[in-house]
């Protein structure tokens, strides 16, 4: 049934919808377009727009609407019901924050944003800190406002993944860093250093073989469109996807599986109901759910060898030269390829994952005091040494190569880790429901694993949460074994 005060709060909900999309379009554009001295006005402009996206989240007529919907909670269908639920505990969040926080937050957002850019040029930590301090800052207030005040970082986990805090994620991982390290040790045993043998793949091909490969795999460029940023991003909404990458001559796989993963993150926001996307029916779990489709895409995908069986033929065409004395072995043992490297984006699945767990160890201390901004790069080049037994050389290799803090994304990185646990979980349970799986990939279809997922994950909008949507799709709680199980079996085929 519908009613005056749910059609008043589906009607609020559009007009908030809307104005967020509009925010993440200046965003995008900021990444992407922005002429280098209008970083001022876009400043401006993004605080404006989040000083009206938040009297519209906040406004008493949407509260009113909630009230008197909770007050007939009975009549409601079950979707209306996670309608309502979910409206509440965006508006209760919402109306806790002043507007004039607010907007400063998304201020120093966009201020930020460019002199992390303008640092990691220069590999100048220093004149980035004073933002990083001020966005902690800024965290730790809105952490305050929201009454986590104890527990700021498990607010910031929250923020991301809702249902997850510091305490849940670090037993996670100290399950999977057990299993984990003694694989990493025995493959790079085994694997050497050799640098990569892939040079001189003109961009031009790069760009025409990725648009290839993405289109292939679902996403719908009548409804997107992907450029190039200095850090791999997807914004929007389903009928309006942005993606980005970036190119190297010297690193074709940087971008084609940066490319691939953001198709992951794309495909979802495709996914999901465009009827419905101004509501939670509409929408993502948390970013744990979203980074693992991403990373199953990327991954589970895209490095099989059935995947390469389809693809192969066209990557020489495209790159005759640089591939004239690489076997087809060789090329997939590049693709697999497990190297330490000191940057999260292009690191191998082996080690990928203590990247995160490094992150998050950093971002515990800073949250805890127990580590000064001004202090960062020295922890940040200690730590990585001891998980990666690498050392950055300079801070753009180090504690600069990300661009989530330049935005107050705290919180943020443990998804990946979860993403990937989500991931593997996932593939068991497709590959047991869909059977000749890799056989379709061979043949270049890739349908009915997109179809399972837009079935059992992007249809269901934010109708579970997370943990309790991984029990559904898999049959079993979240855990960190099949992913390792995942890694040895794929990994050990080709080095143990």
């Amino acid at each position: 049934m519908t009613t005056p005060a749910y059609d008043r709060l589906l009607n609020q909900l559009k007009s908030l919808h809307l104005i967020q999309s509009v925010q993440g379009l200046l965003g995008w554009d900021e990444q992407v377009n922005l002429p280098p001295k209008s970083a001022g006005f876009r400043a401006e402009q993004m605080a404006e727009m989040a000083r009206l996206a938040h009297e519209t989240a906040s406004d008493p007529e949407l509260g009113a609407a909630l009230t008197e919907l909770e007050s007939q909670l009975d009549a409601l269908s079950a979707d209306q019901q996670v309608v309502v639920r979910e409206a509440r505990r965006d508006y209760d969040r919402v109306v806790r924050l002043p507007a004039e926080f607010v907007s400063a937050k998304a201020r120093h957002s966009s201020a930020a944003y460019h002199a992390w850019a303008q640092a990691r040029a220069e590999r100048d930590f220093a004149s980035y800190a004073p933002f990083i301090e001020r966005h902690l800052e800024l965290a730790k207030q809105e952490a305050e406002l929201q009454g986590w005040g104890d527990r700021p970082y498990d607010y910031a986990i929250d923020l991301h993944d809702p249902g997850f805090t510091a305490e849940r994620i670090a037993t996670l991982f100290a399950e999977l860093t057990a299993g984990l390290v003694p694989l990493v040790r025995a493959i790079e045993a085994k694997a050497g250093n050799e640098p990569s043998a892939l040079r001189g793949f003109p961009v031009d091909a790069q760009r025409t073989f990725l648009r290839e490969v993405t289109a292939r795999l679902g996403f719908d460029y009548e409804h997107g469109r992907i450029d190039v940023a200095l850090h791999p991003f997807c914004e929007g909404s389903g009928l309006d996807v942005r993606m980005t990458t970036r190119f190297h001559e010297d690193e074709p796989l940087d971008s084609l599986f940066s490319s691939i993963h953001e198709t992951g993150h794309g495909l979802y926001a495709q996914g999901l109901s465009a009827e419905h996307q101004a509501t939670a029916l509409g929408q993502y779990v948390g970013m744990a759910v979203h980074e693992s489709q991403s990373r199953m895409w990327e991954n589970q995908v895209g490095r099989s060898r059935a995947f390469w069986q389809f693809f192969e033929p066209r990557y020489r065409e495209l790159f005759a030269g640089p591939l004239t004395d690489i076997s087809s072995e060789q090329l997939y043992r590049e693709i697999n390829a497990v190297r330490p490297t000191l940057i999260r984006v292009d690191s191998d699945e082996v080690h990928y994952n203590l990247h995160i767990i490094l992150r998050f160890e950093i971002e515990q201390a800073l949250f805890a005091g127990d580590l000064a901004v001004r202090d960062l790069p020295a922890a940040w080049n200690d730590r990585c040494e001891a998980l990666l037994g690498c050392r950055p050389q300079h801070d753009a290799e180090g504690v600069l190569q990300d661009v989530h803090w330049s935005g107050g994304a705290f919180g943020y990185f443990p998804s990946y880790c979860l993403g990937n646990m989500i991931a593997a979980q996932n593939w068991d349970r497709a590959r047991q429901v869909l059977p000749e799986l890799e056989a379709d990939f061979a043949r270049g279809d890739f349908t009915r694993l997109l179809d399972w997922t837009r079935r059992e994950i992007h249809d269901l909008g934010n109708r579970h949460a997370t943990l309790a949507l991984v029990e559904r799709v898999t049959g079993q709680p979240l855990s960190p074994q099949p992913l390792l199980a995942y890694l040895r079996d794929r990994y050990g085929e080709i080095y143990l």
